[in-house]
């Protein structure tokens, strides 16, 4: 059973951050975070593209729900749901990078393949 990791953060503000990273992510196609939080945002960005590979009203709804950008939530379901459509998972891949040079905290790549 996996476990969510709190990442130091009360429960709105990490929903909050998990969602913005989800949608920049989606948006730009690769991001850079440190490695807790790539690995967390991985997991909710997976999941929303298996909805869009679904691809049916209630799915589109379900990502809304989570997704605000409504632009976003268009290119999740018209360009990248198509994309991985005979792919079973592993939508994204983390690369790290190193440490970050203020506080060393380990930095990774999060992008999508």
């Amino acid at each position: 059973m996996t476990t969510l990791r709190k990442l130091g953060r009360p429960t709105a503000h990490r929903k909050a951050m998990l969602r913005n990273q989800v949608t920049s992510l989606l948006r730009e196609e690769r991001i850079e975070t440190t490695v807790t939080r790539a690995k967390e945002t991985k997991r909710m960005a997976e999941r929303m593209i298996t909805l869009a590979k679904k691809g049916d009203l209630h799915a589109r709804r379900q990502a809304l729900a989570f997704i605000y950008d409504e632009d976003v939530v268009r290119k999740l379901f018209d360009e990248i749901g198509p994309k991985y459509a005979d792919r079973n998972g592993g939508y994204t891949r983390v690369l790290r990078v190193g440490p970050r040079r203020g506080d060393a905290a380990e930095i990774a790549i999060l992008e999508l393949v």
